[in-house]
């Protein structure tokens, strides 16, 4: 790649980009597009195909390992899709995925995918009430349903392991090709207005991975990625192990549970050369002492800010430096730094090679290098999504012109390195989550005793931020009491961990809750 960006000008004699003279404008190009007719998992699974014998994945233990050959995967994959076909469910139809921290999910994932069914994964924390909000959305053809995992009473076909486990046995589906356009999957992010939004991906955006595996990963088919994330969570599900996959390496999990304490052992003794992982989990390791791990050749990190003790404290127990990236649901990863071009100290790092991403003022146009605006990300990233399932004015809504606003305030440099300086929005980051405040006072509104309510993040530490609900009330609520409503109606992720009563909340002259103002609080 970067040989390419030499060779056509694209990149200076250092090998990094040329950005637009004095605008904040980042375009190499269009990356390649993705081939015709293309189906996502027959993409994921081909290097595959190709080395039957070879391991995909191994689900590490201290006493062992659960090793699923490439055979084995492609099998249980293909014939999960004939077992959903023959339930009666077709082309285009979705399928929710209620999983737990099993293999289970990615087989049942691209199971779906194969047939040309659209699945929806979904994180197994969610609650009842959380899952009858997507239901009614998303009114899915079928559920697949692990056990002890919360989803309502529902007239939907609902398969338990005990039945779509045992598809794996079936013949092997064809994979249903076509446009890379079509829709392929949907996930849900948090929205500004408070309530989740189902994002569709088309087929194509397993094509568009190829350029963090080359500008984040320096992914190889020799690698073996250990990530330390569940199953179930789409950072797992896509840097885990679709991207091992993609390229005919090996994919390390640790089985459900896994103490932190323990990972380090787990790198050294199945011989990681990649680790990925959110800030928070280093900082879980970094408390133990870290065996010598020849073996690791870097590490990866997304989610939230990586702060630079913990930066500091891996390279010092490891030698190796952690690569972080910067992205969203609507598009992944698109910034980040990478062994070959290592991210400027204090910045985000440089456009993967074949974005097209700009820094615009409030008049939509690209600022100068060094203004402060909005990121945004061309229309046309093979990355980025179809929009938002069923809300075609609020995909719009996201959009100025041909560029894709994220949000996100940073600044870019003459390197093409990325500053960030904060939301637009008051969207909160705890542990590697985005979760709306208003989704949670919203959930939280009709709590006995709490006459009025607002939610934000508050930093603890440099590298932790954690939900906090400040609350007014005639004297101050059992905690207990609070924590427990809340669980009722919130994923774990979501719920506060900060109970705050205040004698009224921080408006301005009209009104307005100024949330920005609780952030000065201080815990304790």
């Amino acid at each position: 790649m970067l040989a390419m960006a030499l060779a056509a000008g694209l990149r200076d004699s250092r090998g990094l980009p040329k950005p637009f003279p004095m605008l904040s404008v980042f375009d190499e190009g269009a990356f390649a597009p993705c081939p015709a007719p293309f189906n996502l998992a027959a993409h994921v699974l081909a290097a595959g195909a190709a080395t039957p014998d070879k391991i995909a994945l191994s689900i590490l233990r201290l006493t062992g390992a659960e090793r699923w050959s490439y055979a084995r995967l492609i099998s249980a994959v293909r014939g999960t899709a004939t077992g959903l076909l023959q339930c009666g469910m077709e082309p285009g139809q979705i399928l929710l995925l209620r999983l737990g921290n099993t293999v289970d999910f990615p087989i049942a994932y691209l199971g779906a995918i194969a047939a040309g069914i659209v699945p929806v994964p979904t994180s197994s924390q969610l609650t009842e009430p959380e899952v009858a909000r997507i239901l009614a959305q998303l009114s899915p053809a079928a559920i697949l349903l692990g056990d002890g995992i919360a989803c309502p009473v529902t007239d939907i076909p609902t398969h338990t392991a005990e039945r779509f486990t045992g598809w794996r046995e079936l013949p092997p589906s064809d994979y249903a090709m076509g446009d890379p356009e079509r829709l392929a999957y949907i996930i849900y992010t948090s929205g500004t207005s408070g309530v989740p939004r189902a994002v569709a991906h088309a087929h194509r955006a397993i094509w568009a991975r190829q350029m963090m595996m080359e500008d984040w990963y320096a992914l190889r088919a020799e690698d073996r990625l250990l990530h330390a994330g569940a199953f179930n969570w789409t950072y797992t599900l896509g840097t885990g192990l679709m991207d091992p996959w993609t390229r005919g390496a090996t994919a390390l999990i640790p089985q459900a549970g896994t103490d932190p304490a323990q990972l380090a052992l787990l790198m050294k003794r199945n011989d990681a050369s990649i680790f990925a992982a959110a800030p928070g989990v280093f900082r879980q390791i970094l408390k133990y002492p870290v065996p010598p791990l020849p073996k690791l050749r870097h590490a990866l990190s997304a989610g939230e800010k990586l702060s630079e003790g913990i930066r500091d404290g891996w390279r010092e127990a490891t030698g190796a430096e952690i690569y972080e990236a910067f992205g969203m649901s609507e598009c992944s990863t698109f910034i980040s730094g990478s062994p070959e071009t290592p991210a400027v100290p204090g910045t985000l790092g440089r456009p993967q090679f074949g974005r097209r991403i700009a820094v615009l003022g409030a008049d939509s146009q690209p600022v100068a290098l060094g203004a402060p605006g909005t990121l945004a990300v061309h229309r046309h990233d093979p990355g980025l999504m179809l929009g938002y399932l069923g809300a075609p004015a609020e995909t719009e809504a996201r959009f100025a012109g041909d560029w894709f606003l994220t949000g996100d305030q940073v600044t870019m440099t003459e390197d093409a390195s990325f500053t960030y300086l904060g939301r637009g929005d008051d969207m909160m980051n705890a542990g590697g989550y985005r979760v709306s405040p208003l989704e949670v006072e919203a959930a939280l509104a009709h709590v006995p005793g709490i006459s009025e309510l607002a939610v934000t993040d508050l930093g603890v530490k440099d590298d932790v931020r954690v939900i906090a609900a400040f609350y007014v009330a005639e004297s101050d609520l059992d905690e207990d009491t609070l924590k427990a409503a809340a669980a009722e109606k919130l994923a774990r992720y979501k719920q506060p961990r900060a109970w705050i009563r205040v004698e009224a909340l921080p408006r301005n002259a009209n009104g307005k809750l100024r949330r920005k103002a609780l952030q000065d609080h201080v815990i304790e």
